[in-house]
């Protein structure tokens, strides 16, 4: 069962590779809360069905818990991200990789395996290669992305314990209402939203709601039943690697020599945890 909940993690990290485009595409029109409100609203909206036909009862408490720690998250690294350079976003972006596991040992003291550490350093060595090597001078934003990295650290630990409920789409769904009902009002008082100038972006927003959100996120829960954050984590870090290969094949966009190298450190992560059993 670990193998397969593997590879719906991988699945999730290939979709998210698309979603990046999307994204991309969409910031051009959207402002970045309105961006998560529309795309955690719709992904809500989606899996409601699935999770009424869950049954039983609901886990209320990891819904909130989960939400709440979300939506910190992605606020805090959609406004640090306007003003960090891309350089540095890219790589500070990644720190996840390090922090679930340091987490899981300080806060549930809980070891992880050789492998997970051999592939979260192999990953983050990736995702340096990808960013281009180098980081430049750190303004407010590069601090506010590198805290972003807690709060998506501590979402994938959150959605782990919440596994024990057995209720993976009730607790994707409540997440993202909760996300909605937090960040709606910061989009609506910061960003005042047109929804004419919506328009242009609806088909990255609709897909990122529900291929980059339900979909994906709905499959890392159902997935984290099985294995733990920390493995998950490493796993996710395959997002950067389809990510700029797609960007490549569709943008047009290059590697240089340093890319390809990180390329294939986060290819041989996710190879470590996944062939290199205790």
């Amino acid at each position: 069962m670990e193998r397969k909940a593997d590879f719906l993690v991988i699945a999730a990290a290939l979709i998210w590779g698309f979603g990046y485009l999307a994204q991309k595409t969409a910031m051009s029109d959207v402002g970045p809360l309105t961006f998560v409100a529309c795309r955690s609203s719709i992904a809500a909206l989606v899996l409601l069905p699935f999770a009424l036909r869950e049954g039983g009862p609901r886990p209320w408490g990891w819904m909130l818990a989960g939400g709440v720690v979300f939506a910190l998250a992605v606020t805090i690294q959609q406004i640090g991200i306007v003003t960090a350079s891309m350089t540095n976003t890219a790589f500070l972006s990644a720190l996840y990789i390090v922090v679930a596991p340091l987490m899981a040992l300080v806060l549930l003291r809980r070891r992880s395996g050789v492998q997970v550490w051999l592939g979260a350093a192999l990953a983050l060595a990736g995702a340096y290669g990808l960013s281009g090597g180098q980081l430049d001078s750190f303004v407010s934003g590069d601090w506010l992305v590198m805290a972003s990295s807690l709060g998506w650290a501590g979402y994938m630990l959150v959605t782990e314990g919440a596994g024990r409920a057995a209720r993976p789409l009730s607790y994707t769904a409540g997440v993202f209402g909760v996300v909605a009902v937090l960040v709606w009002p910061l989009a609506v008082t910061i960003e005042a939203p047109d929804l004419m100038a919506l328009r242009p972006a609806l088909p990255e927003i609709v897909f990122v709601g529900i291929m980059s959100s339900a979909v994906t996120f709905g499959l890392m829960a159902i997935a984290m039943r099985h294995i733990p954050a920390p493995r998950v984590a490493v796993l996710l870090s395959a997002e950067a690697l389809f990510a700029a290969l797609i960007a490549a094949a569709v943008l047009g966009e290059r590697l240089d020599l340093l890319g390809w190298l990180g390329a294939g450190l986060i290819l041989a992560a996710v190879l470590v945890v996944q062939l290199w059993r205790r």
